[in-house]
């Protein structure tokens, strides 16, 4: 190993090390002033403020996304724009979550006092105790950051890690408080793939294929037609409108296997009585899930008990579900 790559190596993971150390540190701010911030922010009516400066401003603007994705409606406020009428923004019924690492910074000084005036309740992300920001605040959580990552102890590594991850830890905790649920992350990430397993329909994929079906007493002749022209490896069979099984390509398969007279062979001989169906309306992701439980990969689709239609794992690959 050449100077350099040592160089290179050995600053990547003082770099981790320190970040990890911080980390670790931060469970034991995990305590009842966190308990009660959290229990405080999961009963207000209005939003949660989010305002720090410089690196903590970005890292804020993070938590705020998060938040917002989580079900918790956020706002990033600047701190220097506040005192310079994005103050306006804050309601009565909002709370405000400031991140400053020293809490003595001028813009939050001023701020503070603005906010106060307006009785909203203060949480404050914060890493010096004696600090302004960490005394005036009425819920305060201490980010522990012994020294940054950065050799010289300047530039904020370990402390916007540290800060990054209390607010992750803050969605968390609110997420858990309201039951957020797959459905609801997919309600605000419709344009991601979760959202897609969770709003679009089997019916939105059955819709693309012919119903391909035989009757029980449909001929090997009339079934393989009907594989062929559904072009999805299977076909239902069906009597009176329901479902009473399936056949599969495999099944013919292990059917020519065993040398049988198959020109006299009826669909009822070789289908699979006991077919894995979902209802029409269930979303996406409820199919995907029963296709892999079962290891298969074409599910019959019902509505109203009726047969309609067959949804195929090839079709999720094909829409970037899977």
């Amino acid at each position: 190993m050449s100077d350099k790559q040592k160089l290179i190596t050995e600053s990547a993971i003082h770099c981790l090390t320190i970040e990890k150390n911080c980390l670790d540190s931060l469970v034991n701010s995990i305590d009842k002033v966190f308990v009660e911030a959290i229990d405080y922010l999961s009963k207000i009516d209005g939003r949660i403020i989010v305002t720090g400066i410089g690196k903590s401003a970005i890292v804020g603007q993070k938590i705020v996304a998060t938040l917002n994705s989580t079900g918790t409606p956020s706002i990033f406020m600047h701190a220097a724009d506040a005192i310079h009428g994005d103050l306006g923004m804050i309601q009565s019924n909002d709370a405000v979550i400031c991140i400053s690492k020293s809490g003595e910074t001028p813009e939050i000084k001023v701020l503070i006092p603005l906010i106060k005036l307006r009785s909203i309740k203060l949480i404050c992300l914060c890493s010096n105790t004696s600090s302004f920001l960490f005394n005036q605040s009425d819920y305060k959580i201490l980010i522990p950051v012994k020294k940054e990552a950065e050799p010289n102890n300047l530039a904020p590594t370990a402390s916007t890690t540290a800060q990054m991850a209390m607010g992750d830890a803050i969605a968390v905790s609110l997420l858990a408080l309201k039951g957020f649920s797959p459905e609801d992350f997919a309600y605000h990430h419709p344009g991601g793939t979760l959202g897609k397993m969770m709003y679009m329909k089997v019916s939105d994929f059955t819709g693309r294929h012919e119903f391909p079906h035989v009757s029980p007493q449909d001929n090997l002749q009339q079934v393989l037609l009907a594989i062929s022209f559904g072009r999805i490896g299977a076909c239902a069979v069906i009597e009176s409108n329901s479902v009473v099984g399936i056949i599969t390509d495999g099944d013919l398969r292990r059917l020519f296997e065993k040398n049988i007279d198959a020109l006299h062979t009826k669909a009822y001989e070789i289908m699979n009585t006991n077919p894995k169906c979902i209802e029409a309306n269930e979303s996406v992701a409820s199919a995907l899930r029963i296709m892999q439980e079962h290891s298969i990969s074409q599910l019959i689709a019902i509505h109203n008990s009726e047969y309609a239609g067959i949804i195929h794992v090839h079709d999720l690959l094909k829409e970037g579900i899977i």
